[in-house]
């Protein structure tokens, strides 16, 4: 039996409604709309089949497929909703007040049994980060922080605490996803001199430091981002600070790390300097991708030993995601950025598309894998709020856009889960559509009345960088070339090919040696051999070369010179024929 079609939920100004899926797109109306205005929040439970909402007045629990309502609750001011994996419980959590004369408010966060509707629990959360208690993905634990402990909770019995994680100081943990047994990544901040740290647990085993899984100590974070891959052997950390002391950057300062339950870590190199913006888990669990640096970005997809697999150059983007069964990836530039993106195909790297989604602040893969959506929301901008559902080969088949006096606050797919939809052969052909497929409107380039009656002058203010593929080549047994060598190698290719390409269009001649005498040390050409050792002798002898025409400049001005600069001036000859056996090697 083939699944049904995904939904998808709309909030916003003009109430809250679902859209069915592709190919229809129409209306559901199974699901009655619900015109209300203060529709603050919705949810669904992780296998879709339950939704829940808050219309301002009650917390409403609806079977999606018999829109049966299942429960309501009587919390009007609930602004977070959360279903438990096996949806068995629904969280709930409300902004934190206290009374008038000083007392502790009432308990703001809820757990609520989705099958009796009885309240299991009540907890007092301030906060709002890190409000939702975090599940194993059979629900035989549940734990939520609580001052400098982890609580964790067994069956979903919320009246006995069966274990204790205690770090002083902890700030944040994340439990693995996948079967048993569970993992938990901790976070603690570094003080005093001391530096940040994440550890990796198995629950239950909380005994002191050597009880970890791994370890990872790092200096320069203000706070941390933990990401766990699907298979859970290994988490990723983006460790941020909020000031980069060094000036470069308004963004502070990120670093990279990866950290294995088998207790390998490192520090993932990333050649560009800049913001990370952004890091994604393929969910195979055997690769991720980083997309960092200055703009414009660079993208790169890494494997579990942190070595680079595949080079996406550079381009306007600050987001990846990937798709359900992993075989495509979306590089895109929202926000500030005009929205445009790249699908790729993962497994044989090649483009498929460049559609353009302009002023969107919101991507979401759709769970089928083939289709994905981009909405601009209120309140990130208040204006041209709409959605937009498109193919991944770049056809863009449904568009909505609200009046101009409406918002749209929130989009989202109902999920299934994994492996309900299986994953298709790749296409490149753009699939049939009736909406025309948007492109990004270049604006002319000013150009002063003096000038524009000339020939236009191309100019970057960035060098673009290609796409290249890092995988080490079948056969070659050699160690992959570091950094320096490769980019030395990138530009002595290049240099080999413009001289080739110079001797067949004739255009330039060959200059014979004792001519560079009458030549200054800082017009010869900039020339690389790949061999860090010889670049180094090179720019040495230039150096040399360089300060022997200053001394020449001095003494044709009458400066009187001592012995030992004759004596430099003397070298020059010895000097140049080194240079010159130096750059004919290679």
């Amino acid at each position: 039996m083939a699944p049904s079609r995904p939904l998808l939920a709309v909030r916003g100004s003009e109430g809250f409604y679902m859209v069915n899926g592709p190919p229809s797109f129409t209306e559901n109306t199974t699901l009655q709309r619900d015109f209300g205005k203060n529709c603050k929040v919705f949810a669904f439970s992780k296998d879709g089949t339950l939704f829940a909402w808050c219309n301002g007045e009650k917390v409403n629990i609806v079977n999606v497929a018999s829109t049966e309502l299942l429960h309501s609750f009587d919390l009007p001011k609930a602004v977070c909703l959360e279903f438990s994996p096996k949806k068995c419980v629904l969280a709930t959590w409300q902004t934190y007040t206290t009374a008038k004369d000083g007392t502790a408010g009432v308990p703001n966060l809820q757990l609520y049994d989705v099958k009796t509707g009885k309240c299991l629990k009540s907890f007092i959360q301030k906060k709002m980060q890190n409000w939702c208690p975090c599940w194993a993905d059979d629900e035989s634990i549940c734990a939520r922080i609580v001052n400098n402990e982890v609580h964790f909770f067994e069956n979903n019995n919320f009246d006995t605490i069966t274990n204790k994680l205690h770090l002083q100081k902890i700030n944040d943990f994340v439990l693995s996803p996948g079967p048993q047994p569970s993992k938990v990544a901790v976070y603690v901040p570094g003080s005093k001199g001391a530096p940040s740290f994440v550890r990796l647990y198995q629950y239950p085993n909380f005994g002191g430091p050597q009880s970890a899984l791994a370890n990872k100590s790092f200096f320069k974070a203000d706070k941390v981002t933990m990401l766990w891959n699907n298979k859970a052997t290994a988490v990723l950390v983006i460790a941020s600070t909020e000031v980069d002391k060094t000036g470069a950057s308004y963004y502070g300062e990120q670093t990279l790390h990866y950290i294995a339950t088998n207790g390998e870590s490192a520090v993932v190199q990333l050649p560009k300097n800049g913001p990370i913006y952004d890091v994604a888990w393929n969910p195979s669990s055997t690769e991720f991708c980083v997309v960092y640096g200055f703009m414009p970005a660079k993208a790169t997809v890494f494997n579990l030993k942190c070595d680079p697999l595949f080079d996406f150059g550079t381009g306007p983007r600050n987001a990846a995601y990937y798709s359900p069964p992993g075989h495509i990836l979306v590089l895109a530039g929202f926000g500030n950025l005009r929205g445009q993106m790249e699908v790729w195909d993962v497994k044989n790297y090649k483009l498929i598309s460049k559609p353009v989604a302009s002023d969107s602040t919101y991507f979401a893969w759709c769970p089928d894998g083939e289709h994905f959506v981009t909405a601009t929301c209120a309140p990130r901008l208040r204006v041209g709020n709409g959605y937009k559902i498109w193919h991944y080969t770049g056809s863009v088949l449904h568009k909505c856009e609200v009046p101009p006096n409406a918002e749209i606050w929130q989009v989202s797919w109902q999920p299934f889960l994994d492996g309900t939809f299986p994953a298709k052969a790749v296409t490149y052909q753009a699939i049939p559509s009736e909406l025309p497929t948007a492109e990004l409107k270049v604006a002319q380039t000013y150009r002063p009345p003096a000038l524009r009656n000339k020939p236009v002058t191309s100019s970057k203010l960035h060098e673009e960088e290609p796409p290249q593929n890092m995988k080490p080549q079948a056969g070659n047994s050699d160690k992959p070339l570091s950094k320096t060598a490769l980019k030395n190698q990138r530009k002595h290719e290049a240099k080999k090919a413009a001289k080739q390409e110079a001797k067949t269009d004739g255009s330039q001649e060959s200059t014979p040696f004792p001519e560079l005498q009458n030549v200054p040390c800082s017009t010869l050409p900039s020339v690389t051999s790949g061999d860090p050792e010889v670049d180094k002798k090179i720019k040495n002898l230039k150096k040399k070369l360089k300060a022997i025409e200053q001394l020449k400049d001095q003494a044709a001005s009458g400066k009187q010179l001592e012995k030992n600069q004759l004596e430099k001036i003397q070298k020059e000859a010895a000097l140049l024929k080194e240079l010159e056996d130096l750059e004919l090697g290679f």
